[in-house]
This record gives C-alpha cells, structure tokens and sequence, in this order.
C-alpha cells in the first residue's frame, strides 16, 4: 500500500493546501513539501512526539477553514506595547528606538542540522515552511534598553497562521518580548518558529500567551543561542486551544549564561498541551532552572524536559522541575525530566510531581469560614502564581494573573453547572 493512500484526512488537507500556495520557483518550499509528503505527520513511534502522536491527534481533528468564527486580534498583553505585524512591510520608521524591523523574504532553514530532537528533520519547521510561512528579522542595537515590549503577532489566515522571526539581541541589550497566540479564525492548524539570539551581556524576558481558540491546534518553536554573561528569562502560559505543543531548545555559546523558563499549563476537558524543550550547556559556567506548574481539570498535558552538559562544560548548575495538581479524574498529566551530563563537574536534577490538593491546607481554610469552593480556588491559585512572580516585571505579572484569574473563574463556573 502506496503512503499516500494510508495518509490521514488531516496529512491530505496539510499537503493540499501547501500544494495550493506554492509559488514555482520557490525551491526551499518545495523541498520541504516534498518532506511533508514523504514523512507525513509524527506518530508515537517517534520519540520525540511519543506522547502527542500528532498524525493521531490532527487526523481527528478538523481541519477546514471557517469552522471557527473570525475574531479579531487581542489587545496586547502589556500596555504599551510595539505591535510586530510577522511578516508585514513595515512602515515608515523603526517604531521603538534602537530596534529594526525587516520583512524577511527566506523562511528560515527548515533542513539545516538539527541536535535538539534526534531527528534528521525538525517536523514543526517543516510544517512551518511548506505552509508558507512569512516573516520578520528584528534586531536590537548594541547597549539599548527596549523600554516599550515588541509584542509579535501572525495575521489569522483561512489556513491558519504560518509565521516566522529571526530576533538578534545586541550585547548588553534588554527587550521584552510577547509571542501571543490569538484566536484565528479557522481550525486548520497555525505554526510559528522564532529564532532568538542573545549577545554577550544581553537580557531578553520572552513571554508565551496561548490564548487561542476552542478547537484551534498550534505548533510553535523557540530557538535560543546565548551569549556570554547573557541572561533568558522564558514564561509560558498555555490556556487556550485544542492541541498546542511549544518547544523551546536552548544553548549556550558563552560562560556566564543563564537560563530561566517558567511555564503555567492549564488544562481543560478535550484539550492536549505539549511543552517540550532541551537545554544545551556546550560551555562551562552556565545555570539553567526550569519549572513548570500545571492544572489539570481535564485533557492532557505533557512535558518533556530534556537537559544536556557537553563534556567541557565543567561547573554547570542545571536544574528542572514540573509539578502537577490533578483536580479530576477525567485528565492526565505526562511528565519527562531527562539528564544528559558528560562533564563531572556538575550540579544537576531534576523531578517531577503530581497530586491533589493538599487536605490539611483545604481542612485549615474551611475551619475559617471560607467556603470549600472558595479555598479550593485559593489554593490552586497559590500553586500557580508562585512562579508567575518569579518573572521580575510588575506589568507582566500583572496582566498573567489576570489571564490566569479569568480561566480559573470560567472552570469554577463550569464545574458548579456540572455540579447541579
């Protein structure tokens, strides 16, 4: 039996609509759907998609364009924001001094050697460029304090939103970046990949908000290099979409780099969260920490950490954690913390956790006349807003707890009306 007959409804869609804006003398496209064709989406028989069998996932899923009402773009996530249309001419000046903005006529390279997933291809960048991604490069002068965010954001296309960015920090720079997920106006399947490059000294804060849409699949990939001395600071936030699966591969090219992601994973009835990353200390004296908090009332959640210590990279500090709280029966949470260390001289660890609320702390606030429905959402509130104030920028906490307290606030409403 030939592949193309064994190819999923969602395999055929995705083919035929890279197919359907493929210009001809496009040779890098073409190449990739060539992939697409040949490879197809993974399943659990590979590794690094083992938990999210994504060829299982999107072939039940639909994937034509209107099923979802168009809506418009959010309100940026921080006031004040530059708004980087991805892939868009700009116009007129550099809207924030000291940062350049470019369209980008070249997807990134989707075929170039990949070390993060042991893979001979990157499946998301493939995706991401038979699909036409388009894109933007941004770079931040040497020694300039971005004081406005760059907020990035996809233009919501029928097909869903294909985007790319190439973003350079100068050295001793600082920027603050938000990736936002918007709603998009159909359920076929939107990519992004980010390529992130900090130089000696630089400091980036990159937030994730994933707030699309009911139904809606994402694939989204943030590449970092860093600089000596330089600083990464990463914060997730997944609450919104069907399937979504963020990657995050890191690597240190200079001593004194730090790495700190932080991620919050909330998860509902029907929905598959995924967040895969791998940090790769190549040199000596780097850190890396890395937790990640999640709230199951129902879906799926995976996790897979991954850190590496290349053999010279002598007095690295790495260390990760993922800690779940289970609120139902009805979901499921996958956790893969994994060390790799070839140097020894080093301080690593990992774990990973998974429980229900603790009863004493329950037990104590009931004693004091809250209400149990009210003590329970305290609690999970505590569990998550731990390491959202962990970010160092008043603003950004601020508008997280916001997007956190109004999903806890639509599942407490949900769970009253099934409790009825």
């Amino acid at each position: 039996m030939s592949l193309a007959n064994t190819r999923t409804p969602a395999e055929t869609a995705l083919i035929q609509r890279a197919e359907g804006s493929l210009a001809v003398s496009d040779a890098n496209r073409q190449a990739a759907l060539e992939k697409l064709r040949a490879e197809g989406l993974p399943s659990r028989r590979v590794e690094a998609w083992h938990y999210t069998d994504l060829r299982a996932l999107l072939g039940r899923r639909p994937t034509d364009a209107g099923s979802v009402a168009a809506t418009s773009y959010l309100s940026p996530l921080l006031a004040g924001s530059a708004v980087v249309e991805l892939g868009a001419e700009p116009s007129g000046n550099d809207p924030v001094a000291g940062v350049h903005i470019e369209r980008s006529e070249s997807p990134l390279d989707w075929n170039r050697p990949v070390n993060h997933l042991d893979r001979d291809f990157d499946t998301v960048r493939v995706l991401n460029t038979a699909l036409g991604a388009t894109g933007s490069s941004i770079s931040i002068a040497d020694a300039a304090q971005v004081a406005a965010p760059l907020e990035l954001r996809a233009e919501p296309r029928s097909g869903g939103s294909h985007a790319f960015s190439s973003v350079f920090l100068g050295a001793k720079s600082k920027a603050v970046v938000v990736e936002r997920l918007s709603p998009g106006s159909s359920t076929a399947l939107s990519t992004a990949v980010n390529e992130l490059t900090l130089g000696d000294g630089a400091e980036v804060l990159w937030i994730v908000d994933n707030a699309k849409g009911e139904g809606e699949s994402h694939l989204g990939q943030l590449n970092v290099r860093l600089g000596a001395d330089s600083l990464l600071r990463v914060f997730i936030l997944n609450a919104g979409g069907a399937v979504v699966r963020t990657e995050i591969h890191a690597v240190t090219e200079g001593e004194g780099a730090d790495i700190q992601i932080r991620g919050v994973n909330l998860l509902q009835e029907g929905q598959h969260v995924d967040v895969t990353t791998t940090l790769n200390h190549l040199v000596a004296n780097t850190t890396s920490t890395e937790i990640f908090r999640n709230v199951v009332t129902g879906g799926h959640g995976v996790f897979q950490g991954m850190i590496r210590v290349a053999k010279g990279a002598q007095k690295t500090d790495a260390r990760l954690a993922c800690n779940s709280l289970l609120l139902s029966d009805e979901g499921d949470f996958s956790a893969k913390p994994e060390l790799e260390i070839f140097a020894d001289d080093v301080q690593c660890g990992h774990g990973a956790t998974a429980g229900e609320i603790n009863a004493d702390h329950l037990f104590y606030l009931m004693s004091r006349g809250i209400p149990e429905h009210t003590a329970r959402a305290l609690l999970v509130k505590a569990f998550v807003d731990e390491v959202v104030e962990e970010i160092e920028h008043e603003a950004a906490v601020e508008a997280l707890e916001a997007r956190i307290d109004e999903w806890l606030a639509v599942e407490r409403t949900a769970r009253k009306v099934a409790a009825a």
